[in-house]
């Protein structure tokens, strides 16, 4: 019988565990891929429904395909009363994310094919989650405010129907564009922490909505989808700072991270990192904010510097570092960058649900159950002495 790898204490890094048509990485290249497509031409020529539809459907929609789906996306923005009323209920203090996690089983109650596993009735959830999903954050930042959810505009496409019912002002088209771009570039990405959870749930038969709330769970934690904020606070609490440079040296010299820099798979620049640069540079012009591009890139630099001292060329900016200036350059509160990143992964998530459900690019779908090695206490296979509770020191 052949013996087992150990991996324990490594966090899978590096271990196959499944196959995937979704998406794929070449992190020694800095190459991310949807369905077969480089990312690069999908955030320079694609808008988010186009690249969730291609995530969902395994290909490009043509114009009748896009305006169809575009419909569903809107059909489906609806959300019942009941769930205003549960939010109005919530602290207003409650985390966006907290609130999010909480409002997915609150949808599930209401789908009509929530035990439907079909993959056409998987589709079809699919598309009301990537509708929805948006609406509750939405919803929770009115409620929170004192102000009433706003129904969606459906003469607005996707995203600028979000910013309408996030801010109660039609964006314009440059807001719109820009935070599509993130939208399509957040979309997926291969078997992260918050994909697994949705995939290692559903694994279980359980349904479309249980695997989504795993997956919100996990990406509020501060090393996955949390780490952008971790990245904004880190540069709101060095705007007055007077030796960024020293600051960052002193970090490092300490053992200390420096959020937004750095990737688990991509040992060079993150390719998603390279766009939001961009967008970041041009919007810190556009909105006279360029003290926060000057203070980022003075960040980058010095710690690219310091890495290289060390040998460590491997570590670049990631996904968060630039992300974190857009998202507020745009004007969004720090605690909902998380959840507008949820907005766009639920794309991915739900691609991945189905594909872990249906087992098309696999053999046949397992019940994911890991090995833990046992290195508590031991006394033999006869277990340790149990002494009635009035014998017990």
């Amino acid at each position: 019988m052949k013996e087992p790898v150990n991996v324990k204490n490594i966090g899978l890094r590096g271990v196959t565990v499944a196959d995937t048509k979704v998406s794929f990485i070449e992190g020694n290249k800095g190459v991310l891929v949807y369905r077969g497509y480089r990312i690069e031409d999908l955030a320079q020529n694609g808008t988010f429904p186009e690249i969730a539809y291609l995530l969902l459907y395994e290909t490009l929609p043509n114009n009748n395909q896009l305006a169809d789906f575009n419909k569903q996306l809107q059909e489906a923005s609806i959300l019942p009363a009941y769930i205003f009323g549960a939010f109005k209920n919530y602290p207003a203090g409650a985390s966006p994310m907290d609130v999010l996690q909480t409002g997915i089983p609150l949808l599930a109650m209401i789908d009509p094919e929530l035990n439907n596993d079909t993959k056409e009735a998987n589709l079809r959830k699919a598309v009301r989650l990537i509708a929805r999903l948006p609406m509750l954050v939405a919803a929770w930042h009115r409620i929170r405010q004192g102000l009433e959810p706003l129904p969606a505009d459906h003469s607005l496409s996707h995203t600028a129907n979000f910013l309408w019912q996030l801010n109660g002002e039609k964006p314009s088209k440059k807001m719109t564009d820009i935070l599509d771009t993130c939208l399509v570039l957040h979309a997926d990405h291969t078997f992260n922490a918050s994909t697994f959870s949705c995939r290692q749930v559903v694994s279980t038969r359980a349904h479309m909505y249980a695997g989504v709330t795993a997956g919100i769970a996990a990406l509020s934690g501060s090393l996955h989808g949390g780490a952008n904020a971790k990245v904004m606070k880190m540069f709101l609490s060095l705007e007055e700072e007077k030796d960024v440079a020293g600051w960052v040296r002193e970090q490092l010299e300490k053992g200390e991270k420096i959020m937004g820099m750095g990737h688990a798979v991509y040992k060079t620049m993150d390719p998603r990192a390279i766009f939001l640069k961009e967008m970041a540079l041009n919007l810190g012009k556009e909105t006279g904010q360029e003290k926060l591009i000057k203070l980022s890139l003075e960040i980058e630099q010095t710690a690219l510097a310091e890495f290289e001292k060390r040998g460590k060329t491997e570590i670049k900016p990631n996904v968060d570092f630039y992300s974190a200036s857009v998202y507020h350059l745009l004007g969004i509160p720090l605690d909902l960058m998380t959840p507008i990143f949820a907005i766009s992964r639920i794309a991915g998530w739900t691609a991945h649900i189905i594909e872990e459900k249906t087992g098309e690019a696999q053999v046949k779908p397992a019940l994911y159950r890991p090995k833990a090695e046992y290195v508590g206490q031991y006394c033999g296979l006869m277990g340790c002495k149990f002494d009635p509770l009035e014998k017990r020191k």
